[in-house]
């Protein structure tokens, strides 16, 4: 319409209420991550080990069958140590997986300059941050404590209350672990996301930092004779920590208390990278 007839007026429609407008970049990258065939092989390759557990769970409490197969039942023994396997399968698979989709979340948009595009709608940083990272956050659950809960309602409903009061804190250990590990795969990946903005290196760069990091780790400890390098190895650190949650017994060289603090220090130290990079301009000197 032409402007001089001034008969245009503004829009008053029903808005979007503010709490889920971030919900929009959620909703667009969800679909854009499973654009590539690739990774929905590799998120779908993540149910396997799963089910195989389910099936687990089903022969541990058929003694008959197993009878007839000739195999011992004191090999499918449905306990912490089966749960801690678990999550470290499918904490791997979560890793691999974030590999291949987290550094597509942010680099893109650093590439193409269209923060200031999102930062000029009623978008804030935080906003921003979170919309993105609940990508990461909910498929990762997808494949972490969501079938890990499933599993433990199986084994809870099939041994009957005295084996779930006795191993309830097992639920517990599964959200917590895997709450942890979707933290700072997240935050890494989006972190790196956010400073390199070419997806391949930043991919690279997160195998980098979990792989790499280990033999760093080792070479520090070998030179200095000390204990202090596990602090630069991630996977370690996590190790530590899951050993703690699910009662394992085997000896670390490092508190699970220092371990939770060093990841939490990993956190926000990605966190405070994502603050100083994801903003609506950036000066070049």
């Amino acid at each position: 319409m032409a402007v001089y007839r001034r008969t245009y007026t503004s829009y008053s429609g029903p808005l979007t209420p503010a709490w889920s407008r971030c919900l929009v970049l959620f909703r667009y990258s969800r679909r854009n991550l499973f654009r590539s065939k690739l990774q929905t092989a590799l998120f779908v390759l993540c149910f396997f080990y799963p089910l195989l557990c389910l099936l687990s769970i089903y022969l541990a409490h058929n003694l008959s069958f197993l009878e007839k197969l000739g195999a011992r039942t004191q090999l499918l023994s449905i306990d912490n140590k089966f749960f801690f396997y678990f999550m470290n399968v499918q904490g791997a698979l979560g890793f691999v997986l974030t590999a291949f989709t987290g550094p597509g979340l942010i680099s893109p948009d650093m590439a193409n300059g269209a923060l200031p595009l999102y930062f000029c709608r009623p978008f804030s940083r935080a906003e921003y941050v979170f919309g993105k990272a609940s990508v990461l956050t909910i498929v990762l659950s997808q494949i972490t404590w969501i079938p890990g809960l499933i599993l433990f309602a199986v084994q809870a409903s099939l041994a009957g209350p005295g084996w779930t009061s006795d191993h309830l804190w097992i639920a517990g250990s599964l959200i917590l672990s895997s709450f942890l590990w979707i933290a700072i795969l997240s935050l890494l990946a989006m972190a790196l996301s956010a400073w390199v903005k070419w997806r391949v290196v930043a991919g690279a760069l997160l195998l980098a930092v979990l792989f790499f990091g280990a033999g760093f780790a080792q070479a520090i400890n070998a030179v200095m004779r000390t204990q202090s390098g596990h602090f630069l190895d991630i996977v370690y650190l996590m190790a530590t920590v899951w050993n703690s949650l699910f009662r394992m017994d085997s000896e670390r060289a490092m508190s699970s208390a220092a371990a939770w603090i060093a990841l939490l220090v990993y956190c926000g130290i990605c966190l405070a990278l994502l603050v100083r990079k994801v903003r609506a301009y950036e000066v070049i000197k």
